[in-house]
């Protein structure tokens, strides 16, 4: 390596690279680099020294460069030519040596001689880094390695006060993990700490200041800044090949940062998102791929692809037509044999023939559009109209869940109101008072004239009221005016399994037995794994007498939780109650 290469100019690459010549630390270990070295004639004495200044070369340096009448030059601290080089504590050790004030050099005036002796290209990343780690990211899969310091790499993860958040070091001495065993053993103190002057600028400041919290991959993003944009969507590419796709993605978008306008990072950025199961923000780079280049075909196969999935068949169809070579007749057909799945599924809701929707849903779902919101939808809206609570809200819990944002940005905001109109219908069905309320008030925000939006609101708030008051009766033992609260609920919610359950409650505690039954019975049907309502139905059976269906219920129960202890203990008691009936036990 020459004299002139940015490698044995450079103090610390990976700081230069991300935060450019700033004076980043109050005090830095300064390299030969960064000193003025005006009429000084320096003799290197290995190519180690050149690769890594020493303590010895700086302290040399200053003694020289800043010799005057009052300090004179000190001929012990400097080695021989051939003599071997001091440990590297000793070193250190004479940097830290104080100077006289004749020989201080104030850090306004190191500022200035950097600025005017370090050249430009030495804030760069340098080819050998750049190869380096291009060659690990290829064996290894992954884009870990960084520059930490101008001829070393090294894990993001161990950057020291650098810290990467959510995980890797928060020390900033670790960066020592990373060195052979001597070099740790050489510059580590008894204590378990470094002298500031041994790591260069990988140091902690005196002073700890507040760090600035960096988002995952920002500081790779910003050492990507300097690279070329098509090397990033190369190593992307692997990334995403390796199935890689957070770290893939993450590669697209410093690749757009540095050329926005080059539509195949956008398209690959599509690719990336769909692989994450992010299809609405897909869509958008697709979008913006087709409108930096109107004739991209893959970006438009890639596009007619997310609208199938998304049960857009005709926005698919159009895209399909406009992919050329990328289409084939095939895919057509597939958005054909879907249309008519979604025009089925039109039809049925019309009729209001809700056994036909759910199987028309369910073969829309099959035939491709698989991540379309309100095929979800209708499939729950038809659940719920038959009184199965419980599959409503394990269908919808299978959907899509895009952000809310995103839905209303795609869909529009009467399309988004729709979908939180069904999504309260089922947080109201099972007990999910709050969250019922949440999503139905952002529905009526999105489309106040919704007429269905505004009529499931006033059924939330007035069954999530009954439900409130129902408690609070309950607690002060007023078990009849609790009893007609829970009614009350129900008057705007028949089949509400949280409110029957409840008021089977307050009817056990009334010794309303067989009325209390029936509040079970009738919440397990919309609600088979309704565990509450089972126990407290088994116990009025076990009350009454009646064993058998007591067992049934109880048997159920420990099935679902086997490690319930009283559910074991009634059970038992259940049984040795039919076992006396039947004359077994004396």
């Amino acid at each position: 390596m020459g004299e002139n290469s940015p490698e044995t100019k450079s103090g610390c690459g990976l700081l230069n690279a991300v935060f450019g010549r700033r004076n980043f630390w109050p005090r830095r270990s300064t390299s030969t680099g960064s000193l003025p070295i005006n009429n000084i004639n320096i003799k290197t004495a290995s190519s180690n020294t050149k690769r890594r200044r020493s303590g010895s070369d700086e302290a040399s340096l200053f003694n020289s460069s800043l010799n005057g009448p009052e300090a004179p030059p000190k001929s012990s601290t400097k080695p021989p030519p051939n003599h071997p080089k001091p440990p590297a504590v000793l070193q250190q050790n004479q940097v830290r040596k104080p100077h006289d004030d004749a020989t201080r050099i104030t850090p306004n005036q190191r500022y200035v001689n950097q600025c005017k002796r370090v050249p430009k290209e030495v804030v760069s990343i340098s080819g050998e880094l750049e190869s380096m780690i291009v060659d690990h990211q290829k064996t290894k899969g992954n884009s870990n390695l960084v520059r930490a310091s101008s001829s070393n790499v090294m894990l993001y993860g161990n950057l020291g006060n650098l810290r990467q958040p959510g995980g890797g070091n928060t020390n900033s001495y670790n960066v020592l993990d990373q060195l052979p065993k001597t070099a740790r053993e050489d510059v580590s103190t008894p204590n378990g700490r470094y002298p500031n002057s041994v790591m260069g600028n990988v140091v902690k400041k005196p002073v700890e200041e507040k760090r600035t919290e960096e988002q995952p991959g920002s500081l790779c993003r910003a050492l990507s800044t300097r690279m070329d944009p098509e090397t990033l969507k190369i190593m992307g590419n692997e990334d995403y090949k390796n199935g890689n796709f957070a770290e893939a993605l993450a590669l697209y978008e410093a690749a757009i940062a540095i050329d926005p306008n080059k539509a195949s990072y956008r398209s690959n950025k599509s690719a990336a998102l769909t692989a994450l199961g992010r299809i609405l923000e897909a869509v958008f780079e697709c979008r913006e791929a087709i409108r930096i280049e109107p004739h991209y075909h893959r970006a438009h196969h890639r596009l007619a692809n997310l609208y199938l999935r998304l049960g857009e068949v005709e926005k698919a169809i159009y895209h399909y037509k406009h992919a050329g070579l990328e289409a084939d007749r095939d895919d057509i057909a597939k958005a054909k044999t879907l249309q008519a799945h979604l025009n089925n599924c039109t039809e049925a809701k019309r009729l209001r023939d809700w056994n036909t929707l759910l199987k028309e849903t369910d073969s829309t779902i099959n035939a491709g559009a698989d991540s379309a919101p309100q095929i979800y939808a209708l499939k729950t809206e038809a659940l719920l109209k038959l009184h199965r609570h419980q599959e409503a809200d394990e269908a919808l819990s299978k959907g899509p869940s895009f952000n809310v944002d995103d839905c209303t940005k795609y869909f529009g905001p009467i399309g988004n109101a729709s979908l939180l109109v069904v999504r309260a219908q089922v947080d109201m069905a099972a007990g999910r008072f709050d969250d019922a309320l949440a999503a139905i008030q952002r529905a009526v925000r999105l489309d106040p004239n919704n007429k269905e939006a505004n009529s499931v609101m006033r059924k939330a708030r007035a069954v999530a009221a009954a439900r409130s008051n129902g408690n609070e009766l309950f607690k002060a033992s007023k078990f009849s005016d609790a009893c007609v609260a829970y009614g009350e609920g129900l008057d705007h919610d028949t089949h509400n399994s949280v409110l029957l359950c409840n008021r089977a409650a307050c009817r056990s505690k009334l010794g309303l037995y067989e009325k209390a039954i029936e509040d079970c019975t009738h919440a397990l049907n919309v609600r088979p794994g309704y565990a509450k309502a089972r126990l407290r139905r088994a116990d009025c059976n076990f009350k009454l007498g009646k064993w058998e269906a007591s067992i049934q219920d109880y048997d159920i129960l420990q099935r679902e939780t086997p490690d319930s202890e009283d559910v074991k203990r009634a059970l038992s008691e259940a049984q040795m109650q039919v076992k006396k009936q039947r004359g077994d036990v004396v």
